[in-house]
């Protein structure tokens, strides 16, 4: 059951990151994500991973509760391998929450030691559970009871307040996870200073040392898939998270498609649509995505969003129209336009006329 071990190097997989990779980005990742391999296989991400889930929530939330936190569980056959990840540091809530996964028919659980947010702290969860590596290995142990041969892996950092990478990492290592990915930054330093992806090596390093089977995936300022494989090449790593880079790109693991730097002036009335190309032309064999193109996918999104999570905020969209909206002229007048609506159907209202006053 441990599929890490059977997926082709270097392995390319989409962060957990909370109100952004829900079930509704997820699908809309691997649909345009999508391309057909040499061997005939479909291409894409190689893993995904849910938003994190608290397992005390699905222990002692109450029915409304726990219908919105089982709602962060939906997912597609699509997005397989799909990975969810949890966190508490409740031994019992963890099995718990492991086994409700197993029955989902999930195909592996992740343990978040590394999410620096405050509250998550004070349930000694996230970064905080680097200060207690005994918690720590109850939890793993934990979750592997529960999932009954699901593949375990651990998201986590080089440390704390400080790089602890050579004490931390043995600790997650002795209790055989499938894999561990290493945000190169330590919590204190957030995301304030350039990842450490030296440390990602050094962790490659320390998996060896030790005779570990564990996949090390490295994560933190991946730019472009470009950039994954070169720091991937660079480490030595099993492969690379993509977290930021994702928001507004989800043509990130196509192999021939790339968001353009930046488009030229639109066209005046009466120009055809199909005439809206970047400034620069792509490399051979690389198209570049339009803006109709663009748009449209942010309706389908939205669409999406509001079909299939009904319980959360419209707002969460909100922060992605920040990301597809950008970098052509009119966007920040469009992207100020989408911010005051408030249902699917108004966006793509808006953004129709904002099209019609631009292009014929």
């Amino acid at each position: 059951m441990n599929f890490w071990q059977k997926l082709p190097k270097p392995i390319f997989t989409v962060a957990p990151m909370a109100d952004v990779t829900d079930a509704a980005f997820r699908q809309i990742i691997a649909k345009y994500s999508a391309h057909e391999r040499c061997d005939g296989t479909v291409g894409g991400p190689d893993v995904m991973w849910t938003e994190f889930v608290a397992a005390d929530g699905l222990v002692r939330a109450t029915p409304e509760g726990k219908e919105k936190l089982m709602a962060d569980l939906i997912y597609s056959e699509g997005e397989r391998p799909i990975v969810a990840q949890l966190f508490t540091s409740n031994p019992e809530h963890m099995e718990y929450a492991a086994k409700l996964v197993r029955e989902l028919g999930y195909d592996g659980i992740d343990i978040n030691m590394g999410c620096p947010d405050r509250s998550i702290e004070k349930q000694g969860c996230g970064s905080a559970m680097i200060k207690t590596p005994a918690v720590a290995r109850e939890i793993i142990r934990a979750a592997k009871r529960g999932g009954k041969g699901l593949p375990v892996s651990v998201k986590t950092r080089i440390g704390y307040n400080h790089d602890q990478l050579e004490d931390w990492l043995p600790v997650i290592l002795e209790e055989e996870p499938a894999a561990v990915t290493i945000h190169a930054r330590t919590r204190k330093e957030m995301s304030k200073v350039p990842a450490r992806w030296e440390r990602v090596k050094r962790a490659v390093e320390i998996r060896n040392e030790l005779g570990s089977a564990a996949c090390i995936l490295g994560n933190g300022d991946v730019l472009s898939l470009a950039d994954a494989k070169a720091k991937v090449e660079m480490t030595g790593a099993d492969g690379a998270m993509i977290g930021r880079a994702l928001f507004g790109n989800p043509w990130f693991f196509h192999p021939t498609k790339r968001l353009p730097v930046h488009l030229t002036a639109l066209p005046t009335k009466g120009v055809d649509r199909d005439t809206l190309h970047v400034s620069a032309s792509p490399e051979k064999g690389i198209e570049f995505v339009i803006l109709e193109e663009r748009l449209r996918v942010l309706i389908e999104h939205t669409y999406l969003f509001e079909e299939i999570l009904p319980h959360k905020n419209f707002a969460v969209m909100k922060k992605h129209y920040k990301a597809y909206i950008n970098s052509f002229p009119g966007a920040a007048e469009l992207r100020a336009e989408l911010m005051e609506q408030n249902t699917a159907a108004d966006i793509e209202t808006a953004i129709g006329q904002w099209l019609k006053r631009y292009v014929a």
